[in-house]
């Protein structure tokens, strides 16, 4: 299990790279699941990280369990990746492409 001071820190940095509410991301989450014939339901809306994610803002740091913990880390390092990629070159839709992948996990990098 993760000690206070790295869970806080942890609290701090996931609540800083998720830059979307969780209205946004559950929004966001069935729009790019709904196809033109269909939309899931709002609770099997997007991939099982997306739901994750979307539970995690939902909670108080008290409740958090194990798994949310790892959730979390991989959000963290996910964003912090990609954020190293930013100034890269690329084609215009492999940017939007990768934005969209990241506010899956509730970051959207067009925000400051």
């Amino acid at each position: 299990m993760t000690d206070a001071l790295e869970l806080d820190a942890l609290w701090e940095d996931f609540h800083r790279v998720v830059n979307m509410t969780s209205q946004e991301l559950a929004t966001w989450l069935r729009v790019s699941d709904a196809d033109e014939e269909t939309e899931p339901l709002p609770d099997q809306a997007g991939p099982p990280i997306g739901q994750h994610v979307l539970a995690i803002l939902q909670k108080r740091r008290t409740d958090l369990t194990d798994d949310d913990i790892r959730v979390m880390y991989d959000v963290v390092d996910t964003v912090t990746a990609e954020a190293d990629l930013e100034n890269e070159p690329e084609a215009e839709a492999e940017q939007t492409r990768r934005r969209h992948q990241l506010m899956t996990i509730g970051h959207d990098p067009l925000r400051p």
